[in-house]
């Protein structure tokens, strides 16, 4: 068989085997909403952790160590109750040096917090709402949706990822959707569906850790006095407007008050502090 004939049969083939694994590939979220994951949980996590080693590379983190002891002491708190069903038993936080005001979770269990938050984050419970949001967005597997995602919608790029050994900017697409290349997953921000289910998580798991919900409305009104009218700060690029976030989380507080409540009851009470 010539070989051009060979190269649109295989083609084919792929195109075939892909439109059936979308057939297949549905599943549904932590909140029940239905999803696309083409991949398995694996190879989207090696993606992550590449990317954040390349971030590390890129960006310097915090020599200052009181920053840095309060960070984590605030994200260890919240990543103690990400339940053992998810299977991420080791996380990375790092702190880096930087005026962005942005967080990140990236599969594979890593987290950044970049020292521009903490003007705006003004408290412990402030930082722990976005830890808790940015950590559901993996628990969420909300990577694996978008890189799915793409693969469905983009044949093309799919092929090119398939196919092709060579680097490539189809390629390079597909793994900037992560973050693996010249940009960082925390820059190609997620769908504002993914964005509202991010809050709906992170809201409960901040809760559970012993941190008080309402603050998490507090950081939103200080994320939009943030924005000044001007460009918004880099966590809010594609998010639910303000009001719409502040309204969707006050109608979450009843619950998430209850969780608290027992955190409480339970002893947890953070104190964490620069």
């Amino acid at each position: 068989m010539p070989s051009q004939q060979v190269s649109r049969w295989f083609k084919k083939a792929l195109i075939t085997g892909v439109s059936a694994a979308l057939l297949t590939a549905c599943a549904s979220s932590p909140t029940g909403r239905q999803q696309l994951k083409l991949f398995p949980s694996s190879e989207i996590d090696q993606m992550g952790v590449q990317s954040f080693a390349q971030m590390k590379e890129q960006t310097p983190a915090t020599n200052n160590t009181s920053t840095s002891q309060y960070v984590n002491c605030v994200a260890n708190q919240v990543i103690a109750q990400v339940p053992s069903k998810y299977g991420i038993k080791n996380w990375e936080v790092v702190v880096f040096d930087s005026e962005q005001v942005n967080a990140f979770a990236l599969p594979g269990g890593k987290v950044g917090v970049y020292t521009g938050l903490l003007k705006v984050a003004n408290n412990q419970h402030q930082l722990a709402a976005v830890i808790g949001h940015e950590l559901a967005h993996v628990l969420a597997e909300h990577g694996n949706e978008r890189v799915s995602t793409a693969f469905a919608t983009q044949t093309g790029l799919a092929l090119a990822y398939k196919i092709s050994g060579e680097p490539s900017e189809e390629k390079d697409q597909l793994f900037a959707l992560l973050g693996i290349g010249s940009q960082v997953g925390v820059v190609l921000p997620f769908g504002r569906i993914q964005e509202s289910e991010a809050d709906v998580m992170g809201l409960e798991l901040m809760a559970k850790a012993g941190f008080q919900p309402q603050q998490a409305v507090n950081l939103w009104q200080n994320m939009a006095k943030a924005s000044g009218g001007q460009s918004q700060p880099e966590l809010l690029s594609t998010h639910p407007s303000h009001d719409r976030r502040i309204t969707d989380l006050q109608k979450q507080m009843p619950k998430a008050n209850g969780l608290y409540e027992k955190a409480k009851a339970a002893g947890r009470v953070p104190s964490c502090s620069i």
